[in-house]
């Protein structure tokens, strides 16, 4: 049996990740829906990629913008994600990777 000690040592907390973490994302990943509660106890939805076990959460102005790229070259495999901001004033900017 592990002492708390222990444990406290080896504990690593469960974060979500953001899309704008990666390099370079693949847009070939799947996507999985997400409910949480908000500190004020209401629920939202998100959706995250899984890359390497990991969770990154995609904003839907991310998916968008995706989108746009994928019109105009469907060819697309690899996009960039840049985060600008925090909170409610965040953007994202995508641009398409060769």
């Amino acid at each position: 049996m592990a002492t708390l000690k222990e444990t406290a040592t080896a504990y690593e907390p469960t974060i979500t990740l953001n899309i704008a973490d990666l390099d370079r994302v693949d847009i070939s990943f799947p996507i999985e829906d997400r409910t949480a509660q908000n500190s004020e106890g209401k629920e939202f939805s998100y959706k995250v990629m899984i890359a390497n076990t990991k969770e990154y959460r995609v904003p839907n102005t991310v998916l968008e913008e995706i989108k746009k790229i994928l019109k105009l070259r469907p060819d697309t495999q690899f996009v960039k994600v840049t985060k600008k901001g925090s909170g409610l004033a965040t953007t994202y900017f995508v641009e398409r990777i060769d």
